[in-house]
């Protein structure tokens, strides 16, 4: 479903940040050719996350984010998370 082979950086605005079991959901909504459009980003689960120091409070809506993420391969609005950088400079 995702090209690991390729990386692709996305920064945006997060619409909603989906604290669910079995993966978590970043819906980003970037701006391409002056539009909006929304991506649709999986991540791990909450107990794999929060292991690493995430919470349901790591994106909130409104929150400026540069996402990396290994992008669908039928070319599809989404990927699968891989790193993100907060507007503050932190690096989740």
């Amino acid at each position: 479903m995702f090209d690991s082979a390729k990386e692709v950086v996305l920064e945006g605005t997060v619409r909603e940040f989906q604290w669910t079991n079995p993966h978590t959901w970043i819906q980003l909504v970037v701006t391409e050719q002056g539009q909006p459009v929304e991506y649709s980003i999986e991540a791990d689960s909450p107990n794999i996350l929060s292991r690493r120091g995430w919470s349901k409070a790591s994106f909130a809506p409104g929150d400026r984010v540069r996402i990396t993420v290994n992008p669908m391969k039928d070319g599809s609005k989404g990927g699968a998370f891989k790193s993100a950088v907060l507007a503050n400079g932190k690096t989740l």
